[in-house]
């Protein structure tokens, strides 16, 4: 005996089971699944190198930036606000959890003068360039 397959019942009945394993708590969507990595801009300027890291939602006691041996380290971790949505389904998109992202440096970043900011979301973190080492003359002493 043949069955003829109809693909919207299938759908049907593959989203209903998808929607019921949902969680009182949250949905993650699979793309980001289980980690937090910041989304980082690097460019130099005349003066400087500077990362640019996107913090939206941290705050600064979140995030932690040390350089050690020409690396520096970006660390923080975004928590989850507790919700207690009962009534309905709760769909949320943006990942949680720690981050580490770290960057080594050139030989003319001068490590005493780096400076850092967090606004709107945005951190920054400035690392001021050596001053070039200029050429001097050696005399010669005659003998």
């Amino acid at each position: 005996m043949l069955t003829l397959w109809d693909p919207f019942t299938g759908f049907s009945r593959l989203s209903n089971a998808a929607f019921a394993r949902l969680s009182d708590e949250a949905f993650i969507a699979p793309a980001h699944a289980d980690t937090f990595t910041p989304a980082v801009d690097v460019f130099e300027d005349k003066d400087a190198f500077v990362v640019k890291a996107e913090l939206a939602g941290l705050k600064v006691e979140d995030v932690d930036i040390d350089v050690e041996k020409g690396v520096l380290t970006l660390r923080g971790e975004r928590k989850r606000e507790k919700r207690d949505d009962k009534d309905g389904y709760s769909c949320i998109e943006r990942v949680y959890g720690a981050f580490a992202r770290s960057f080594s440096l050139p030989d003319t970043v001068d490590a005493e003068k780096i400076q850092a900011s967090l606004s709107d979301g945005i951190l920054t973190v400035r690392l001021s360039k050596k001053p070039a080492s200029q050429p001097r003359k050696i005399e010669i002493k005659a003998s």
